[in-house]
């Protein structure tokens, strides 16, 4: 076995198809078929199931891509810093956000990181949470953000912030009065609501309040696009509950938008900063979690992210500071 036919057979598995991953590789495909047939030779098990649909992992191929992704990772990070001057981070570095963060920390955390670490290619991927933490297990990031602490117990979880969630539509929306400063949950639910499909953990989270009660909820639209929702929100079609940063995807000010809190029902997500275990990140990861958790923070205690607050301090000692 080698590191090759490790490369290949992870490409394939990703791409679903030898086709794609020769593409993908610049590799003819029967090169290919002939280096995953010695690797299963080797490994004495079939490591995937073909079809006319394309190809999938069978369970020990599974098994063998999640190592196999880890340990490219780890050697990419070793040359990185093989070919790294001495005096400076360098490498690229894998950052997971979905949409409602990037809104709030993607810009500020970029400029930073091209600031104090120009030898720094920060790679951030934006998605769905539960993408977002998909890719983490698959060893595809570095670092992610997200909204549960159980997503693999390979990997840490330093809370970061609370985020607090409203009910949000324009301020000119005949929909509530706009004399109004807070609603209930009951309220809520009389309204046109258009929010995430039930997969959604922040979907699960609102659905879980009316449940409480009860309450049947009026939910007019089904979307997992924010750039959307948003969207129809502002054109009046319903509203939406979302994290406040949501507003930056409105296309509007924030003047044009109402941020109601729910008064009855204080509604939050933890988030938090993952990664792998600290010991294992290369130095430009251990750079960019600080400076990701520093953001953060000095975004929050400024004002500039609004409806969340910091965790605890004290959690900036969890990840050590870059080399």
């Amino acid at each position: 076995m080698d590191l090759r036919q490790l490369r290949y057979f992870a490409q394939i598995v990703e791409s679903g198809s030898l086709s794609k991953a020769s593409r993908c590789l610049f590799v003819a495909q029967p090169a290919l078929s002939q280096q995953i047939a010695k690797l299963e030779e080797e490994v004495g098990r079939p490591l995937l199931q073909r079809s006319s649909r394309g190809v999938i992992p069978t369970e020990n191929g599974l098994a063998l891509y999640h190592h196999a992704r880890f340990m490219l990772r780890q050697l990419d990070h070793a040359l990185s810093i093989a070919r790294q001057d001495s005096a400076e981070v360098s490498g690229m570095v894998s950052v997971g956000l979905p949409a409602t963060t990037v809104l709030a920390i993607g810009l500020p955390l970029t400029k930073c990181i091209r600031a104090k670490y120009p030898g720094i290619l920060l790679n951030v991927v934006e998605g769905m949470s539960g993408h977002i933490a998909h890719m983490m297990r698959l060893g595809q990031l570095d670092l992610a953000i997200l909204f549960n602490n159980d997503v693999s117990s390979k990997l840490d979880a330093i809370p970061l912030l609370d985020e607090e969630l409203f009910v949000l539509l324009p301020a000119d929306s005949p929909l509530v009065p706009r004399h109004r400063c807070s609603i209930t949950v009951a309220e809520v639910a009389k309204l046109p609501l258009i929010l995430p499909t039930g997969t959604h953990g922040l979907r699960r989270r609102v659905a879980a309040e009316f449940e409480r009660r009860n309450i049947t909820p009026n939910v007019v639209a089904e979307i997992d696009s924010l750039s959307l929702v948003m969207g129809c929100v502002g054109e009046g079609i319903g509203v939406t509950i979302k994290p406040m940063s949501a507003l930056q995807a409105g296309g509007r000010s924030s003047e044009d938008w109402r941020a109601l809190p729910i008064s009855d029902a204080r509604i939050t997500r933890r988030n938090y900063v993952y990664s792998i275990k600290p010991d294992l990140l290369a130095p430009a990861a251990l750079a960019v979690a600080k400076e990701l958790q520093d953001t953060a923070r000095t975004l929050v205690t400024s004002g500039q992210w609004r409806g969340v607050s910091l965790v605890d301090d004290s959690m900036s000692s969890a990840i050590p500071p870059a080399a």
